[in-house]
């Protein structure tokens, strides 16, 4: 009853065919399993990575019978194609692991702003150094400013940058400066890089 209601919710994208095989597992996705296989003869590696050649489809089925597992199709391009002889939920588990580490490898790096004033209460500068470390953490880039506005633009650049430091110590993970502090068109800016590996506390906020 199960495989005859996953063929009606999947008939439409099922092509027609008098030897559809209802016997499960029904692989959902792309990879064709079992009798789902189109191909007359298949390459066939086995559960423990024997090769067992080329062999007829049938023949390759009933070996996959035999150990109790199915056969997957993981090569429909190769002339003839290849098959694996495993369990499908554990393919289809080594199939995510891949997809992750591919995703965490492309991982897109952005450069993030904080913006802090002169004055700015010290509950709110906690938050934006607890943002601040989450993005690091993410691995991004974050810019930090100390936005300056009038008599404060005319203020001793030492004063300034101590002021800015002073947030910085507030941030609560391990990260390097990236670009010293200097002047920007907001006031005065710098850049935060998280570290490669442990080296201790926040090394470049003590600069």
């Amino acid at each position: 009853m199960y495989a005859i209601a996953l063929y009606q919710t999947y008939r439409p994208y099922i092509a027609s065919s008098t030897n559809f095989c209802y016997s499960l597992p029904i692989a959902l996705d792309t990879t064709r399993i079992n009798h789902q296989i189109r191909a007359k003869e298949v390459r066939v590696i086995g559960a423990e990575g024997e090769n067992f050649g080329v062999l007829p489809l049938s023949e390759a089925l009933g070996k996959a019978e035999e150990a109790g597992l199915d056969l997957i199709e993981i090569s429909a391009n190769a002339i003839p194609p290849v098959a694996k002889i495993m369990e499908y939920g554990k393919f289809q588990y080594e199939q995510q692991k891949k997809r992750r580490e591919i995703k965490a490898k492309s991982h897109v790096t952005e450069t993030k702003s904080v913006q802090v004033k002169i004055g700015t209460g010290e509950h709110d500068l906690n938050l934006k150094a607890k943002k601040a470390a989450e993005w690091l953490s993410e691995g991004h880039r974050v810019k930090v400013d100390l936005f300056l506005w009038g008599r404060y633009k005319y203020m001793e650049f030492g004063f300034l940058k101590e002021r800015l430091q002073l947030f910085l110590k507030m941030i609560p993970v391990e990260y390097k400066i990236a670009e010293p502090i200097g002047k920007s068109l907001k006031g005065l800016s710098t850049t935060l890089e998280r570290l490669a590996r442990k080296t201790g506390t926040a090394e470049g906020a003590k600069k």
